[in-house]
């Protein structure tokens, strides 16, 4: 589903950068895989690469056979409105519009019908649990229930591909595991393959495997298994082996 071949990413300046090298990455469709790993070891540079936002040095990379950063300005306009979906920590919603016109945005792009754009939220509401909300403004409601509609926004159009960057950085403990259940269950019921960068390991726990990266580079990576409290255990550990700064990581308990 997504294929990451020899990606490399140098930022040139006075002092080029090297953020990431040679990265080779596979994600099966309908996987859920977490990126860890301290501040600055290139998380998010990865994930701008995959999300399009950013283009890689060397390398390739393909997203359901597709080589999106060959592709045109308008087709890869197109391509990220109907392949990607976006959440982000900081839910990046827009404050003079209703929750309900929010969510509906990528279709408000498309050009789709405003009687099926509204079918469409009202059942993506509902299965967020969101509709009493629906006719407020992104101001009037908690971080949980903003992070709630970013995940309908980026669901609405039913992406290939969901990429999260610190969907709950910005949540308490109550609201983050709110969200990582609504996150797994869509995983599972709509088969959407979810990438996510997190520096939370309880987070983190809720997906297939976890991929460690440090200094621009893969550095390991473990697999869930049946148990979620083992599986934790595993990542804490491997985050306690890779050293790094105390801050660089949630110290969340399941």
């Amino acid at each position: 589903m997504l294929i990451l071949s020899k990606v490399s990413k140098i930022y040139e300046g006075k002092v080029a950068y090297r953020a990431l090298t040679d990265i080779n990455l596979e994600i099966e469709k309908g996987e859920f895989v977490s990126i860890m790993g301290p501040s600055g070891s290139g998380k998010t540079t990865l994930l701008n690469i995959i999300s399009t936002n950013d283009m890689p040095t060397t390398g390739e990379v393909e997203i359901e056979g597709e080589n999106p950063h060959k592709l045109k300005k308008n087709a890869l306009a197109k391509f990220r409105r109907n392949e990607l979906g976006f959440i982000f920590q900081d839910f990046n919603l827009l404050h003079t519009l209703t929750v309900e016109e929010n969510i509906v945005l990528p279709l408000t792009l498309d050009g789709t019908l405003v009687k099926e754009m509204k079918e469409k939220a009202r059942d993506i509401a509902e299965s967020l649990g969101i509709s009493a909300i629906m006719k407020k403004r992104t101001y009037e409601i908690s971080g949980g229930q903003a992070q709630r509609v970013a995940i309908a926004r980026a669901m609405i159009h039913k992406p290939k591909l969901l990429l999260a960057d610190e969907p709950t950085g910005n949540l308490d403990s109550k609201a983050s595991k709110d969200v990582m259940n609504m996150l797994e269950e869509i995983n599972e019921k709509e088969k959407t393959s979810l990438l996510m960068v997190t520096h939370d390991p309880q987070a983190a726990s809720y997906s297939d495997r976890v991929i460690f990266i440090r200094d621009g580079k893969l550095h390991s990576e473990i697999h869930r298994g049946e148990n979620r409290q083992a599986f934790f255990q595993k990542i804490i550990d491997m985050l306690s082996l890779m050293g790094g700064d105390g801050n660089d990581f949630s110290s969340v308990r399941v």
